[in-house]
C-alpha cells in the first residue's frame, strides 16, 4: 500500500512540474486528470489554436526504459479514446484542432514531445 501511495505521490509531482514546465513555455491550463471509461488524461492545456491532451510520465530509474519510453500504443489508444469523449462532451469535436504532448520527468530533467502521437 505504501508503494501506490509514493507512486502517487511521485505522479502528482510530476504532473505539478509538468503543468509549471509547459506553462512557462506558452500553455494554458484548461483542465487535470480527466478520467473517462477508458482512461485518464493528465493535462488538457491552450496552445495558442490548439487543445493538446498531455500524458505526465515519471521515473527515478531508467534500469527499464526512460518515462517516455513507456507510453505504449495500448497507453496511447486509450488516451485518445479519452480525448474525444472530452471533446464531444464539451461539444468541441468539430470545432478545435488538438494533439496528443507526451511529458517525461525524471528527478533532474523534462522532456516534452509535441505531437507525440496521433489519432489516425
Amino acid at each position: 500500500m505504501l508503494d501506490i501511495l509514493n507512486k502517487k505521490k511521485l505522479g502528482d509531482i510530476a504532473e505539478a512540474k509538468a503543468c509549471t514546465y509547459l506553462e512557462t513555455n506558452g500553455l494554458s491550463l484548461i483542465d487535470r486528470n480527466f478520467r473517462s471509461p477508458f482512461g485518464e488524461i493528465d493535462l488538457i492545456m491552450h496552445d495558442k489554436k490548439e487543445v493538446v491532451f498531455i500524458e505526465v510520465r515519471s521515473r527515478s530509474y531508467t534500469t527499464f526504459g526512460t518515462a517516455i519510453e513507456s507510453i505504449n500504443k495500448t497507453k496511447q489508444q486509450k488516451v485518445i479514446k479519452s480525448a474525444v469523449c472530452y471533446l464531444q462532451k464539451r461539444k468541441w469535436l468539430d470545432k478545435v484542432n488538438y494533439r496528443f504532448d507526451v511529458v517525461g520527468c525524471s528527478p533532474t530533467t523534462i522532456e516534452w514531445i509535441k505531437n507525440a502521437f496521433s489519432d489516425e
